[in-house]
């Protein structure tokens, strides 16, 4: 085995096992830093693919701006002082379309991914910016288009549930 290969198996579990690590963990905080380590793990797998500046993007947008944002919004939401609010039915219907809308997505990007058979050489442009433009808004643009959505609905989501109550004077 080369050094790369053991590089790509030690990120790859390592990205798994952080990933199952968000999912159980059962504090939000904690959850939040086993995010951290995917990210910084698939940036690691970017740097392998000679992509690194995909992997300074993940690193600065993701591990650092939107892992702020999670922070902030759990700290903001204070889930230690209420107890599980039932959900409103309109929430839950928005929920599963959006989880719908992303495994679409999956299924799109997987699809495509079947006929890709080509082999990165030394020496190849694939990692530049003006290429992964290209290939972004010319063979990738609707599932590009429909995560900018099901982000700006998770930041709608967060906002919704971490709204206060309209106390009612009597």
């Amino acid at each position: 085995m080369s050094t790369t290969q053991i590089l790509f198996w030690f990120l790859s579990i390592l990205a798994v096992l952080s990933a199952v690590g968000v999912v159980a963990s059962r504090n939000p905080i904690y959850s939040v830093l086993w995010l951290i380590v995917v990210f910084f793990s698939i940036s690691g797998q970017y740097v392998l693919m000679n992509a690194q500046f995909l992997a300074i993007v993940n690193v600065i947008v993701y591990a650092g701006a939107i892992m702020v944002l999670f922070t902030f919004v759990i700290m903001l939401m204070n889930l230690n002082e209420h107890p599980e609010i039932p959900k409103n039915v309109y929430l839950k219907a928005a929920g599963i379309i959006a989880g719908m809308c992303l495994l679409v997505v999956l299924v799109a990007a997987l699809a495509k991914s079947s006929n890709m058979h080509e082999s990165l050489r030394v020496g190849t442009n694939v990692g530049l910016i003006k290429y992964l433009g290209r290939t972004l808004f010319n063979d990738y643009v609707v599932p590009f288009e429909i995560s900018s959505v099901l982000f700006l609905s998770a930041m709608i989501g967060a906002v919704v549930i971490g709204r206060k109550e309209k106390e009612t004077v009597a």
